[in-house]
C-alpha cells in the first residue's frame, strides 16, 4: 500500500504516518520481510492492579479533612497503626500524580499574591522606583549595598548611596534626603518596591506614613514588578566601564557608583523616552528637543523626498509611563493626587 501511494506521487514518509508507522520501522520490514510486524501493541493490564474502586479510596482518603494536609509517607503509617492497609506509598504517590493531586490538597493550596495597582505617571516626582542592589568587595563574601531610587516617568536616578549593610534605617533615609533634594509633593508620590526586608521594614513604613507617601509592593520572584529599577541595575552591571574586579572600598564604590549616575542622567540616550538624556525629560527640556529632531527630520524629507517612503521617525514626547499597566479596571493616574 505504500509503495503504491509513492507510485501516486505521495511522499513515502506521508504515507507512513497516515498509516500509523514510522518511516524508519517501514523501511526495516522492507529489509526484513520476515521479520513482520514486531510492535507489542497495547499492553494488558496487569492482574495485581488496583481497581477502580480502590483508586478512589486512595483519592479520597489522601483529599480527607483528616489527610489533606499529608503527604502518602504520613498517611500511610497512620492506617497502618489503625490496621488498615489500602495501597503502598509508592501507589499513592502514582494515583496522586495522576490525579494532579501531588503538590497541592485540602488546605495546602498555593498562595495567590494580588497583582500590584497600576499607576500612570503624568510627570516627574509622581512615581519612583527604589532597590538595593550588591556590588563585590575585595573581602570574600562581603558585599557593598547599592541603594538607588529611579524616577520612572523620566528615567532619572533621583537618589542613591553606597553602604555596608543592608537596612530599613537606611533606606528610609535616602528616600527622605531625595524628597528633600527635588521638593516632592508629598502627596502626589508612589513608591513601589520590591519584598525585601529593608523595603517592608517598619522605619521605611513609618518614614512614608510620615511624609504622605503610598507604598507599593511588587510579588514575591516578579521582578516585572518592579522592573525600572531592575532594568538599571542591568544597564549598570552591563556597562563596559563596570570593574570586573571587586571595589577594593567603600569609597572607591561610591566613587564608581557616582560617576556612573552622573554619566547616567546627563549623557545617556534613553530608548525608552525618545533618545533623550533623564535629565533633560525631568527638567521638561525634552519637549524643545525631540520639536528640533521633528522639524530636521521634515526638512530632509522635503529636500529629499525620494529617500522616504513613509511617514518621519516619531518625535513625539511620550505623555506617560505606566507601571503594571495589564490591568486597567484598577488605575490610579497618580498626577493631581487623585484615584480613578
Amino acid at each position: 500500500m505504500v509503495e503504491q501511494t509513492v507510485v501516486e506521487g505521495a511522499r513515502r514518509a506521508t504515507a507512513c504516518r497516515l498509516l500509523g508507522l514510522s518511516l524508519r520501522t517501514y523501511q526495516r520490514w522492507r529489509r526484513e520481510p520476515e521479520s513482520g510486524d514486531g510492535r507489542s501493541g497495547p499492553r494488558s493490564k496487569p492482574a495485581n492492579s488496583l481497581s477502580e474502586q480502590e483508586r478512589q479510596r486512595v483519592v479520597e482518603l489522601a483529599n480527607s479533612k483528616r489527610f489533606g494536609d499529608l503527604s502518602p509517607t504520613q498517611i500511610v503509617p497512620i492506617l497502618a497503626e489503625e490496621g488498615t492497609y489500602v495501597a503502598s506509598e509508592a501507589t499513592f504517590y502514582r494515583i496522586l500524580a495522576q490525579e494532579k493531586l501531588l503538590a497541592h490538597r485540602g488546605q495546602s493550596q498555593p498562595r495567590r499574591h494580588q497583582r500590584p495597582r497600576q499607576y500612570v505617571a503624568s510627570g516627574p516626582n509622581r512615581v519612583w522606583s527604589w532597590d538595593i542592589t550588591y556590588l563585590r568587595s575585595a573581602v570574600r563574601g562581603k558585599f557593598y549595598f547599592l541603594y538607588l531610587v529611579v524616577d520612572i516617568w523620566s528615567r532619572k536616578i533621583v537618589g542613591w548611596d553606597v553602604h555596608e549593610q543592608e537596612s530599613a534605617e537606611l533606606a528610609s533615609q535616602l528616600v527622605l534626603s531625595a524628597c528633600m533634594l527635588h521638593g516632592v509633593d508629598r502627596r502626589r508620590l508612589v513608591i513601589p518596591s520590591d519584598n525585601g526586608a529593608p523595603m517592608k521594614g517598619a522605619t521605611i513604613l513609618a518614614t512614608f506614613q510620615w511624609l504622605g507617601i503610598v507604598p507599593s509592593f511588587s510579588r514575591p520572584l516578579v521582578s516585572q514588578d518592579n522592573a525600572y529599577a531592575e532594568a538599571l541595575f542591568k544597564t549598570m552591571k552591563y556597562r563596559p566601564q563596570y570593574p570586573s574586579k571587586a571595589f577594593a572600598t567603600l569609597d572607591v564604590a561610591r566613587e564608581w557608583v557616582g560617576k556612573f549616575v552622573s554619566w547616567y542622567n546627563f549623557e545617556h540616550r534613553h530608548s525608552a523616552i525618545r533618545y533623550v538624556t533623564p535629565a533633560q525629560r525631568h527638567a521638561g527640556q525634552d519637549i524643545l528637543v525631540l520639536a528640533q529632531r521633528k522639524r530636521l527630520y521634515e526638512r530632509a524629507r522635503r529636500a529629499r523626498p525620494d529617500r522616504w517612503t513613509n511617514t518621519t521617525r516619531n518625535w513625539e514626547p511620550i505623555e506617560t509611563v505606566v507601571l503594571n499597566p495589564e490591568r486597567l479596571e484598577i488605575t490610579t493616574v497618580v498626577s493631581s493626587g487623585e484615584c480613578a
